[in-house]
């Protein structure tokens, strides 16, 4: 009997998907709920299970086609094959990087040791095995026209990455974006953390990172200017009355934004448990729309990579962005003495079809303030 494996039910929102890879071919046997392949979307990677166990007898749709929901994508032969017991076991258990990996560079995963619990193999067993795979590079010869070689490989851009270049080319055209800097002395925030963070470990079962800190510092400064926590539609503005939070992530397919619901009612430890669950999604793959759906405001942290200064583009339709950068020791005055302070640049770029400069200015000086005197986000003062 053969059954047709279809698209599955695209999410809300999303019209279309691309077949990335196949990780069977034809011939092989499945289980069911095995994944047989991977489709990207603008948002998220979805997987398609085998809804029977059998043998996939075709494939109608090749990696790189644009495929919508329901659409017939292979068929399989639920009959169990007549040397079921003789077959070669099934390949090691992969994450869906490690298995776009391996499927982009066609190497067998049961000819690598795995090196996770149980065997299981992670992303640097496959970039080992490769460099292990590597000939050893032989001197180029210098060419007879005296022009040397400049390889380049050209491979078609991601979805999300697609999507992000159009959302935020989008930004720059469609909004009349500034941005404005500030300032914050970290000590106490710091201190604070130092002192109470093995305890708020034990207790909650989480670390206590800054972020928790500037989310509720940035919560406290939306409710005192409602405008930068609402959004334009057309000659409409909309002023949300919740405070959705979107922290943005790095990933290996590009910059994700998944949002913290109702990040008013969340306390320290809820914060960061929320942030902890999209990191751990982000990296296994299984994030989903929903989680990166809405948001009315957004925080982003590019001093985990270093940087010093910058100024980060809005996320459409919200009409600002808070940009946090790396903390550094650099002398301040404090009464009238020089003193050594971890000193943190703030950038919040905004709408300013929306936003007033001084509302602006004045909402970062509402967050320097909170997080240089933190008691005002425990005593909500």
């Amino acid at each position: 009997m053969s059954l047709d494996i279809l698209v599955p039910v695209l999410p809300e929102s999303v019209s279309d998907a691309t077949l990335v890879v196949w990780h069977k071919k034809i011939g092989d046997w499945v289980k069911e709920g095995e994944n047989l392949a991977d489709l990207e979307t603008d948002k998220v990677i979805l997987e398609v299970p085998a809804p029977q166990s059998g043998v996939l007898q075709s494939i109608q749709i090749q990696g790189g086609e644009v495929v919508v929901s329901g659409q017939i994508l292979a068929q399989l032969k639920t009959e169990a094959p007549q040397a079921a017991k003789t077959i070669s076991p099934d390949e090691p258990p992969l994450s869906p990087s490690v298995r776009r990996l391996v499927a982009e560079t066609e190497v067998d995963p049961n000819a690598i040791s795995g090196s996770g619990k149980h065997g299981r193999i992670l992303k640097s067993d496959v970039e080992n095995y490769l460099n292990q795979q590597q000939p050893q590079t032989q001197p180029t010869a210098p060419s007879t026209s005296g022009v040397s070689l400049r390889p380049e490989q050209r491979v078609p851009m991601t979805r999300l990455r697609a999507k992000v270049a159009e959302r935020l080319l989008q930004a720059q055209q469609n909004a009349a974006m500034l941005t404005t800097f500030n300032e914050v002395n970290l000590k106490a925030v710091i201190d604070l953390r130092n002192q109470y963070k093995q305890r708020f470990e034990d207790k909650h079962t989480i670390k206590l990172g800054f972020m928790s800190f500037f989310v509720k510092a940035s919560i406290e400064a939306l409710k005192r200017f409602p405008a930068i926590n609402a959004s334009i539609d057309g000659n409409d503005i909309i002023y949300h009355g919740y405070y959705d939070i979107g922290i943005a992530v790095t990933t290996q397919r590009g910059l994700i934004v998944p949002i913290l619901r109702d990040a008013d009612q969340l306390d320290f430890a809820g914060i960061e448990k929320g942030i902890q669950d999209f990191g751990n999604k982000a990296r296994n793959g299984s994030i989903s729309t929903e989680d990166l759906s809405g948001g009315t405001f957004t925080i982003t942290n590019g001093g985990i990579f270093g940087s010093m200064l910058s100024t980060p583009i809005l996320n459409p339709p919200q009409c600002a962005i808070l940009g946090m950068h790396a903390i550094k020791d650099r002398p301040v005055v404090e009464n009238g003495e020089i003193v050594i302070r971890p000193i943190m640049y703030l950038a919040l770029s905004y709408d300013h079809r929306l936003v007033d400069g001084k509302e602006a200015v004045q909402f970062l000086g509402v967050i320097k303030e909170c997080l240089e005197a933190p008691a005002h986000l425990l005593l909500n003062i």
